[in-house]
């Protein structure tokens, strides 16, 4: 994974780390992959966020304590100066809510009325995001480009994924006192870095 893109960010050494960003490079091993709030960024990005917004996120407010993660995702894409594509996984089939807009504040209203409900599309959405980004490659060959995956895992079954075609970051929201531990299970075949929500109300 290329870092020299980023190195503005880990060079500084004040400010609060912000864990969205740093996450979405991969696990930070040591105090250089960290990033910092204050960092402006002038490489494009592109931050692909897929939200698994079924109605089993509705359990134990997994989707009302992702929406928090995710307003602070949105903040730091703005800082960067990053794109942002939003995809939703819900009802009867994905639904794309942008494609590669700037970040601004015109993201909170859609993310306050971000509502679970129907089935799980997941893997529907994994296969379009997979498509697009490959498309989107084509197009863009020098952008940077991360995957953002909200999801609590919570799939009957699915055969082998393939991985998505850049860095991801798998958020397992599942919050139920009784878990499945699908999510994990769906980080591995995706090669993704996997993260519990918890893990990030424990690091601030």
């Amino acid at each position: 994974m290329k870092h020299g893109q980023r190195g503005g960010s880990r060079q500084a050494s004040q400010g609060s780390v912000a864990w969205p960003a740093t996450l979405l490079n991969g696990r930070p091993r040591q105090r250089r992959d960290l990033c910092w709030q204050q960092r402006t960024a002038s490489a494009d990005e592109l931050w692909l966020v897929i939200v698994d917004a079924s109605a089993s996120t509705r359990r134990y407010q997994a989707l009302s304590q992702a929406k928090g993660l995710l307003a602070g995702l949105f903040d730091q894409a703005y800082r960067q100066r990053a794109r942002l594509t939003l995809l939703t996984a819900s009802g009867n089939a994905p639904r794309w809510q942008r494609h590669g807009l700037k970040a601004s504040a015109a993201l909170q209203p859609w993310l306050d009325n971000l509502g679970a409900g129907g089935g799980t599309p997941l893997l529907a959405a994994l296969e379009q995001a997979r498509e697009w980004l490959r498309a989107r490659q084509r197009q863009h060959p020098d952008e940077q480009q991360r995957c953002l995956l909200l999801t609590d895992g919570r799939l009957k079954s699915w055969a082998p994924l393939q991985p998505l075609p850049c860095p991801s970051l798998l958020i397992d929201i599942e919050c139920s006192p009784v878990r499945l531990g699908r999510a994990q299970l769906l980080a591995q075949q995706l090669q993704a870095d996997y993260r519990s929500l918890e893990s990030f109300n424990l690091v601030g």
